[in-house]
């Protein structure tokens, strides 16, 4: 099962010292991305996710297929034996669509507001142990996201360029301006796609931004995920 925590004031207090003990930081390697194991999304991005940046993924159409690439990156780690933290805006994830032997790489941390979401990135990024730290914002409405400065972006970036983790934020839309890769879903999802086998395969998305890379501005690119 997946390491729960819910982000109230009393756990911050001792969380540093319970993450340094529960995941034991690793020594960064040199390469500056995150290799995923998802090919379409390593090969789209040049490799990977970037390090210390913040690389978010837009997913404007409902049923887009966040949730099941979420359990993809979790999976992927479990191969890779890092640890994940899924800060959970909405207190929205399924656990049971993941085997306990990858929930066992997942730090879960619920909270039922945007602002408590960025506060917990805040502190995961500060402390620096997970190689992939992911935001999910997907579900919180678009009033409460409007109310998130731009400049907690932006601190969030700043904390970022300081550890060798990724820091994905999953939303509706594109509101990260601080964000180095931005990455558009274009699917919308049926029952039919999702009884598919390996549905994660029919993943539609297209690089709208990239500062490593600037010709992979506006590229579409289908996912296609081998077996």
């Amino acid at each position: 099962m997946p390491w729960l925590v819910m982000a109230t004031p009393a756990v911050i207090i001792d969380l540093r010292k319970a993450l340094s003990e529960r995941f034991p930081a690793r020594s960064a390697p040199v390469a500056s991305v995150l290799t995923t194991g998802l090919r379409f999304l390593d090969r789209a991005s040049s490799g990977g996710l970037p390090k210390s940046a913040i690389t978010e993924l837009i997913t404007p159409r409902p049923s887009a297929g966040s949730a099941s690439l979420v359990h993809a990156l979790l999976r992927a780690a479990q191969q890779d034996r890092h640890f994940v933290a899924l800060i959970d805006g909405s207190d929205s994830f399924d656990p049971g669509s993941s085997d306990n032997s990858a929930l066992r790489h997942l730090l879960w941390v619920r909270c039922r507001k945007a602002f408590d979401a960025i506060k917990a990135a805040d502190f995961l990024l500060r402390d620096g142990n997970f190689p992939l730290v992911i935001v999910d914002l997907v579900l919180n409405t678009p009033e409460e996201l409007r109310k998130i400065p731009q400049t907690s972006w932006y601190r969030l970036q700043r904390l970022a360029e300081a550890v060798p983790t990724v820091c994905l934020i999953i939303n509706r839309q594109g509101i990260v301006g601080s964000a180095q890769l931005k990455i558009v879903l274009e699917n919308s999802w049926t029952l039919q796609t999702l009884e598919k086998e390996n549905a994660i395969s029919h993943l539609r998305f297209r690089i709208q931004r990239s500062h490593r890379k600037s010709e992979l501005s506006d590229q579409r690119s289908e996912a296609r995920l081998a077996n």
